[in-house]
């Protein structure tokens, strides 16, 4: 799309997720570590309210969820779990806005996408709001609403920062393809027609206005065609699960001026390879692709390859300077 929101080079980011509770720790390392594209970061250890999910239904706009043994599942009325999300939210918040007085530039926030939440959320028959087009609608238009919220929010605790809108939608292929199963587990629920798919994320999409927004998907056969035509300035997704398939989508991305958020930095515990080697991925993709190599700076952030939650701190720590570190090799010998 012409009219998408333009994300300038920005060299390295994290995807949201961090491990640990203590929010001042999380913010000073997002802060410390991406001094040109910090991010809010999340942290899933304290529990429901803080996960993904529960953090996202915490924004919602006259809808609210509680947590049951098998989820967060749509209720009537706000309640503990939705105090609790928000409380957490808010010392995020309080963090972050404490780490980034004064600063200017690019700054990144993170929800569940529309449907993922579909994907997730269950109805009061236990069953998932994907089941039902209805529930999807109106948990999109929720969603849409509290997102303009939450971005007001962040830009009143950090007037001088260019938001960025994040997205995270690991389920997307899934909904695609009809692959998400049922409360039973012996069905799945039948897959959503693209251009509904492609209109409720153009939705949420446009929430922010005149910003731009990265789609995230750490799941294999991320739809690049589809988020780009849905309005998202990047895509972001795990960069050892593209096959050759994903490279005349990747290489049309590219062309319509699409950045990629390759995550080259394995997000669990394990030997981390030099910086450069960390890229060369990505070098060999561009050439594949036959594309000019002075571009890939231009068009290429660096990440993990999916959230930090499951790893240890000090690996985290690691992950986010090698990310750094990766970038610059990559502006300084792009070939």
């Amino acid at each position: 799309m012409n009219d998408t929101p333009h994300l300038p080079p920005a060299p390295a980011t994290g995807i949201g997720s961090l491990p640990g509770t203590d929010a001042r720790e999380a913010a000073k390392a997002a802060t410390g570590s991406f001094e040109d594209f910090p991010h809010l970061p999340e942290l899933p250890a304290r529990g429901p309210g803080a996960d993904m999910i529960g953090r996202t239904a915490g924004l919602l706009v006259e809808l609210y969820a509680r947590v049951e043994p098998s989820g967060w599942r749509i209720g009537d009325r706000p309640g503990r779990d939705t105090r609790r999300a928000r409380f957490w939210l808010g010392e995020d918040l309080d963090a972050l806005e404490e780490f980034t007085q004064g600063y200017e530039g690019l700054l990144k926030v993170q929800a569940a996408g529309p449907w993922t939440l579909a994907a997730s959320l269950e109805l009061r028959n236990g069953e998932a709001a994907l089941s039902d087009p209805g529930a999807c609608r109106d948990l999109a238009a929720s969603l849409a609403e509290g997102l303009r919220l939450h971005l007001d929010e962040v830009r009143r605790r950090v007037p001088g920062a260019r938001l960025v809108l994040q997205l995270d939608e690991p389920f997307l292929t899934a909904v695609l393809r009809g692959q998400v199963r049922t409360a039973s587990g012996y069905r799945t629920h039948r897959a959503v027609d693209r251009q509904v798919v492609e209109a409720t994320l153009r939705d949420v999409v446009d929430v922010h206005d005149g910003g731009p927004v990265v789609v995230h998907s750490c799941a294999p056969d991320v739809p690049f065609a589809l988020l780009r035509r849905a309005g998202a300035a990047a895509v972001s997704f795990d960069f050892s699960l593209l096959t050759e398939r994903d490279d005349e989508a990747i290489g049309e991305a590219v062309e319509a001026g699409t950045r990629l958020f390759a995550g080259v930095v394995p997000g669990t515990d394990g030997p981390l390879s030099d910086p450069a080697g960390s890229v060369m991925g990505v070098r060999t993709l561009w050439r594949r692709l036959g594309l000019r190599p002075g571009l890939l700076p231009e068009a290429v952030t660096v990440t993990p390859a999916c959230g930090l939650a499951g790893a240890s701190p000090g690996y985290a720590r690691s992950v986010y300077a090698h990310c750094v570190r990766a970038a610059r090799s990559l502006a300084d010998n792009p070939e």
